[in-house]
């Protein structure tokens, strides 16, 4: 048991609240911050109902200053700082660029202006970066081309940001992580991905579209230079990425945050095309899935997979759940909720 206390942002949202309840299980004090509106304020109850403890939870956008300000000026005690709070759709970036820039970028400065400069910090931060690779599988130093969205260059910035800050201040420690795509749901079958509108993400189109609550299953594409025409991307089990975020602040507590800086995929090394992640579900599922071939979307980036094996030597973390139990659980959570 640690008597360690974090900040979690957006911590009852999707990966936050998976990150939530792997924190509580190692012994963290966790306080959350989310402003309910990708979420729901019965994910808080789950958790408790989890690991049997309520952590601290504040409502408010972290956009507004003053009610940032005001909050710190209460509450700055914090070992460290795990920022998921977000827009996270590449789709919707791309059709609302300046709410993207303005949320996002915003509640980052916010909470770096009011926060303690003697503090770890984790930075949830996305493949996105990284636009469409030439070379894959993508590592730490692949070059940072030009976003493919909105969403994407709102994480560059604020890795930007992080780093400037991370710079100037001697007991500042950050760690960057670029996830891949996250999918499935917790053992339980009480957290899972719950978007509060349309789902944005493959795996809940599917499920949903499966369980009758979408009428439709659009494949965005089919004439990618891939081996069945559909985009490639690494899917990788939403409890493997939350242990990822442990593994982190354990090693920015072994190194007394003396002014670190470093970034890590995460994913699981392994792309998969949007047609092998239907052909999963169906065999998971038992279901039959028609789907239509629509256009190309905006901002899509053809492939992108990760090279995985720096948070592997460093962090001593790695993927453990496979792909065909990741769908499953996502499928059992859609039926289940």
């Amino acid at each position: 048991m640690n008597n360690k206390s974090i900040l979690v942002t957006g911590g009852l949202g999707y990966i936050g609240s998976h990150t939530t309840i792997a924190l509580i299980d190692k012994g963290y004090k966790v306080c959350i911050i989310d402003d309910l509106s990708n979420s729901s304020i019965d994910v808080l109850k789950r958790i408790k109902k989890i690991t049997n403890i309520s952590p601290d939870f504040f409502e408010f956008d972290l956009t507004n200053a003053s009610r940032v300000k005001t909050f710190f000026k209460k509450n700055n005690s914090f070992d460290g700082v795990i920022h998921f709070a977000a827009k996270k759709s590449v789709d919707e970036s791309v059709k609302k660029p300046l709410d993207y820039y303005h949320n996002n970028i915003q509640s980052l400065i916010n909470i770096l202006n009011h926060i303690n400069s003697n503090i770890n910090f984790i930075f949830s931060s996305s493949c996105t970066v990284y636009g469409q690779a030439d070379k894959l599988p993508i590592t730490e130093k692949t070059p940072l081309k030009k976003s493919e969205s909105p969403y994407g260059n709102t994480k560059k910035i604020c890795e930007n940001i992080l780093e400037d800050k991370t710079k100037i201040e001697s007991k500042f420690g950050t760690v960057i992580l670029r996830y891949f795509n996250p999918i499935g749901a917790h053992p339980s079958g009480l957290i899972g991905e719950d978007p509060r509108n349309i789902p944005q993400n493959l795996v809940p189109i599917i499920t949903q579209f499966a369980i009758g609550k979408l009428k439709k299953l659009a494949v965005y594409g089919d004439d990618y230079p891939t081996k069945d025409g559909t985009c490639i991307r690494d899917y990788i089990h939403v409890t493997d990425l939350a242990d990822v975020h442990i593994s982190a602040l354990e090693y920015l507590f072994s190194n007394n945050t003396n002014n670190i800086y470093d970034v890590f995929n995460v994913g699981t090394g392994e792309g998969k095309t949007v047609k092998e992640v239907i052909d999963c579900f169906k065999k998971v599922s038992g279901k039959k899935i028609q789907y239509d071939i629509s256009p190309r979307r905006k901002g899509d980036v053809i492939s992108a997979y990760a090279d995985t094996s720096k948070a592997k030597k460093i962090l001593n973390w790695k993927s453990k759940v496979s792909f065909e139990n990741a769908i499953d659980s996502a499928w059992k959570w859609e039926q289940n909720r």
